[in-house]
């Protein structure tokens, strides 16, 4: 069985709910409380590669520190998007579910099951 991680936030309804799918099936993902722990732009680079999608379609828009920070703002780098990630975990769309080299955002939450070996 391939190692499961899953970017976790334990507030979130999502969250809670694709644990809970992952949970089901006898699985048992490495959790991280991302909001605790963040990742590092290294470990947020490799996410995003798994995820095969950019630094801005991993921010959370309805966030505060969205529009504090202007992150809409068209000009900004992949490196700055994540910088404000790093600082601003919040601003990481969850849950995050990675197996191997592949990875899902739980949203909806059945999603995750899209990755299962």
């Amino acid at each position: 069985m391939t190692d499961l991680t899953l970017y976790h936030n334990p507030r979130c309804s999502k969250s809670r709910a694709a644990l809970q799918l992952l949970q089901e099936r006898g699985l048992a993902p490495e959790i991280v409380l991302y909001l605790d722990t963040p990742p590092t732009a290294e470990q947020l680079n490799d996410i995003l590669d798994k995820l095969a999608i950019s630094a801005r379609a991993l921010l959370r828009t309805g966030e505060e520190a969205y529009k504090t920070l202007n992150l809409a703002a068209q000009d900004l780098s992949e490196t700055e998007l994540i910088a404000a990630m790093v600082a601003q975990p919040k601003l990481i769309e969850r849950p995050i579910l990675i197996a191997g080299n592949r990875a899902v955002i739980g949203r909806p939450p059945e999603r995750v099951l899209e990755i299962l070996p």
